[in-house]
């Protein structure tokens, strides 16, 4: 991002005290990084998806000014928000399709080994995301990671300097989340044949 933390920490302070106009002289400050974030998300999800990255930043965005004013800490802390912002709309957008298209929940697809370090174009956004959710139960911080680095598409570093951990400590995180999200979403899977 080309302008100064503090500049965006200072707007993000008077916009969670309520000053609209922050908002707008903000945007223009985070919208490039929030279209890397959206086009990681996007590369995660189906040929053909409905919902491009432009959209999902512009939901995004209506849905932070809609909602309950937060008290942002910095840069980091409103990127963390904006990266499961974006999570939850695709989330919904997968379970509205799955709704209109099959009548019900969306398909569950097997999760492979492989998976969560590469493009997965049928995976089921719905399925990921519960598991995400009981995982943030267990153990908020490697979700986090989860969150920014799959959906978020952010590398090792910026993972670490959003979380305000070490790199060794989000690479750690990772490896470690990716082995208990494999194991559920695998589990998931063969108990919902059984069923």
């Amino acid at each position: 991002m080309s302008e100064k933390p503090a500049d965006v920490t200072k707007l993000l302070h008077a916009w969670s005290l309520g000053d609209r106009s922050a908002l707008e002289q903000l945007i223009p400050l985070v919208e490039r990084e929030l279209r890397r974030l959206a086009r990681g998300y996007m590369a995660r999800e189906r040929k053909g998806h409905t919902l491009q990255p432009t959209a999902l930043v512009h939901e995004v965005f209506l849905r932070l000014s809609q909602g309950t004013t937060l008290r942002y800490q910095d840069r980091a802390h409103f990127m963390g928000i904006a990266a499961r912002l974006m999570r939850r709309v695709l989330v919904d957008h997968a379970r509205a399709r799955g709704f209109q298209k099959r009548g019900g929940d969306a398909v569950r697809v097997p999760l492979e080994e492989g998976l969560l370090s590469a493009p997965a174009p049928d995976l089921d956004v719905v399925a990921l995301d519960r598991a995400l959710t009981a995982f943030a139960a267990i153990d908020p911080r490697k979700s986090q990671v989860v969150e920014l680095r799959f959906f978020g598409g952010l590398s090792v570093e910026e993972t670490a300097d959003v979380l305000e951990v070490s790199t060794d400590t989000v690479k750690r995180d990772w490896r470690l989340a990716r082995q208990w999200l494999l194991r559920e979403l695998t589990g998931d899977a063969v108990h919902g044949e059984a069923s």
